[in-house]
């Protein structure tokens, strides 16, 4: 049974594996949506997280699998319930990426409309966020406490940039509301990558769980990463 239980471990491995690289980049394409205005590539990204709901069926099916046939233990069951609970994170930044995109889509078709260029840069944010996402993600892959803690500690940088946007087109549209529907859309942009970081450090918290077996949500042993 072992060898069999361990062979399944693996293929669950490699699902996950899967699913977070094509989260991953479809966040990364949702992003490239909005900045270039590329309404093509925000359809595809609608497109795609049907691929990626079904996925997260799949893997939460596996999961039960396995805690139903073998009843494992120790490790074994954390890693396995992590999984369920990760498999549920990656599915909602699915969501959210999905939320990008569809914004893309009204706020191109307005611009068009207007014939309005003033799109405020999300360069840094947009950055700061997949990168937590990459790193997130090669934490839970490779075991690495050490990395989730670190990417913990960056959740208040998109916290502050998010306010700072949130401030910065409040000011824009008390001096234009003339144009205050374009600047919604670019506020939810922030909003959903601002979420998007908050899973990212859920994700963080589950795997240093997972790894050494402490749970460090509302303790504050993570502030001494921020």
């Amino acid at each position: 049974m072992n060898m069999h239980f361990q062979k399944e471990i693996e293929n669950l491995k490699k699902k996950i594996l899967t699913q977070c690289a094509f989260v991953e980049e479809n966040l990364a394409t949702a992003v490239e949506s909005f900045t270039e205005q590329d309404t093509d590539k925000a359809y595809k990204v609608i497109a795609d997280d049907e691929i990626i709901d079904q996925r997260e069926i799949e893997i939460e099916e596996e999961c039960l699998k396995l805690l139903a046939l073998y009843q494992p233990v120790a490790a074994d069951l954390r890693y396995i319930v992590i999984c369920l609970k990760v498999n549920n994170d990656l599915e909602r930044i699915g969501d959210l990426s999905c939320n990008i995109a569809e914004r893309t889509i009204t706020f191109a078709e307005r611009a068009e409309a207007l014939s309005w260029h003033h799109q405020l840069d999300f360069e840094e944010m947009s950055s700061k966020t997949q990168l937590m996402l990459k790193n997130t993600l090669d934490s839970l892959i490779g075991n690495n406490a050490m990395l989730a803690l670190e990417v913990i500690g960056k959740d208040d940088e998109i916290d502050q940039l998010n306010r700072d946007f949130h401030q910065r087109i409040i000011e824009l549209i008390s001096k234009d509301p003339e144009h205050a529907e374009m600047y919604i859309p670019q506020l939810s942009l922030s909003k959903q990558l601002e979420r998007i970081a908050d899973i990212t450090t859920n994700i963080c918290e589950d795997v240093v769980y997972m790894v050494t077996g402490n749970i460090v949500r509302h303790t504050g042993l993570t502030d001494k990463t921020k």
